[in-house]
Formats: structure tokens, sequence, C-alpha cells
């Protein structure tokens, strides 16, 4: 979206409004939230009420966006500011809201990112696929790499001139790194590591395995990781800015770098933002 567009949206309540409800509207009709039906009609405070199940309802019920009380034009703003990765802290100065209201937003955000690209993802990742493993965490002392004291371990798989998908572990054993593996790349694939011992069993799994040794050299011909290197430096160095991530809501930060990498080359990521805000609340969570 350009600054033009989206100066015109945050101008009215009513624009930005509108522009809200579309996302929510694709195919151009109003269902039920709770079961679904089409046949609804409007009450006299702007809800509407299903013919079917009798559940009344506004536009944003059941949906990312009505996480939080804020006006429509707020969350354009939050969306945009969020885009160009704006701390929660500085939204909220820059938004005029609280800092607890900001950061429930940005949180909000990430959270609908988190249950579209676990859900989104449909096709298995195949072809010539990059797996390896890092470890994040803040500065300590001791070992660096594998082995290394208090740091969380991410499993990796990059499909080349395709996306990555990023889980973080609890551990680096053959049963987990082959357990994911098995469940997102298509058997018969050409898989490249290292010789993390972790992937011996990659043939035995109906994969073609072929490794690099980094202690001798960091490619030989087609077969690297250099590809998955390249997302471990382009997270860390963005989440190097929040001066250090709980592990608890650490996921959510990897699958936001996981979904600004996939996106990389989007003109804009605002509307992909705005489409996964007014996303129906999965009933699990």
């Amino acid at each position: 979206m350009n600054m033009i567009a989206y100066e015109s949206l945050v101008r009215s309540e009513n624009a930005a409004r509108k522009y809200l409800v579309k996302l929510c509207r694709k195919s151009g009709h109003v269902f039920c939230p709770g079961c679904g039906e089409r046949k609804t009609y409007l009450l006299k405070d702007g809800r509407r009420r299903c013919s079917s199940c009798r559940y009344t309802f506004h536009d944003f019920t059941g949906r990312w966006i009505n996480n939080v009380k804020i006006s429509c034009a707020q969350w354009i703003r939050i969306l945009k500011l969020f885009e160009l990765e704006v701390s929660a802290r500085k939204i909220s100065i820059q938004t005029g809201l609280s800092y607890p209201t900001a950061l429930k937003a940005v949180e909000t955000i990430r959270w609908s990112i988190f249950v579209a690209n676990d859900t989104g993802r449909r096709m298995l990742l195949s072809g010539e696929i990059e797996m390896d493993e890092s470890y994040f965490g803040g500065r300590r002392k001791g070992n660096r790499g594998r082995g290394a004291a208090g740091k969380v371990p991410v499993f990796g798989i990059l499909e080349r001139n395709g996306e990555v998908s990023v889980e973080a572990v609890r551990n680096v054993t053959a049963e987990t790194l082959l357990g994911l593996a098995v469940k997102k790349v298509r058997r018969g694939s050409i898989v490249y590591t290292d010789r993390f011992k972790s992937y011996d069993s990659l043939m035995f799994c109906g994969y073609r395995h072929l490794r690099v040794d980094h202690s001798k050299r960091f490619s030989r011909g087609k077969v690297y990781i250099n590809g998955l290197e390249g997302f471990w430096a382009f997270a860390k160095e963005r989440l190097i800015k929040y001066h250090g991530v709980s592990k608890e809501k650490f996921p959510l930060y990897l699958k936001e770098m996981e979904f600004r990498y996939n996106n990389r080359h989007e003109p804009s990521l605002f509307r992909l933002l705005a489409e996964n805000l007014t996303f129906l609340v999965p009933n699990l969570l």
C-alpha cells in the first residue's frame, strides 16, 4: 500500500472501517461466524442475527481484530507501523495509545501470523531442500552453536526457490528432526545438510541425502545450505533489536520472521497483515 492510499484510510474512521470490513467479506457475503449460515438479518443497533442459530454478531465478531477494542483507523496505523518493523513501545508513542494496548495489538498481529502460517501451508515442500538447525537467545558466556547453554534450538527447512519453514524445538535429536522432515517434506526430494549426526537416517526416510562438511568447505557444487544460513542471518538481525525475547513468546516472533522472509519480495506486507487480522480465530484458541 502506497502512502497516498494509506493516508486516505486513516483520514476517517469510516474509510478505515470499510476497508477492514471488506476484507472480512471476501466473497461479498455476510455469514454467521458461529454456524456459517449466510441468511442473517440486520438489527436496529447495527448488529446482525443468524436466522439459523440465532447468534447475534457484528462485523468483527470472532476475528483477531476484535481482540483489542480500538478504532479501525488506529488498527490501520498499527498495521502500517508493524509492517515497517516499529516496536510496540514506539507504536504506543506514535499512535497515542497506552503501551499495554499497543503491545496487545502487536501480539494479536503476531498470533494471527502464527495461526495463518500453521494452517495455510497445505503443500509439502519438495524438490531441492536444505535443512539446518540454529540456536537463538541472548548473549551468554559458554559454548556457542550446538551445546550452547540456555539457547533455544530452531530447526529450519528451506525449499530452494520456495519457502522456508522453521520451528522452535525442544532438542535436535534424530527423532525430533526426522519427525518434522517427514511431516513437511515430500518423499523423493533431494535434501542437503551438514554432517550433523541427527541427519544420518534421512536416506532411510525416502530422501536422497547429500551432505557438506563445514570443517573443510561451505559448499560442494550444489551441495550447500547457504539459503538457510541466509535466513538465520535475516532473523537474528531483526530479533536482536528486542534485547531478549522470552521463551514463551519466542515462537510468535520466529513465525513473524518466517512470514517476513517468505514474503520479502512482496511490494507491501500491509494487505497480507490486514487479511490475517480479519480471519476468524480458530475455536481451539
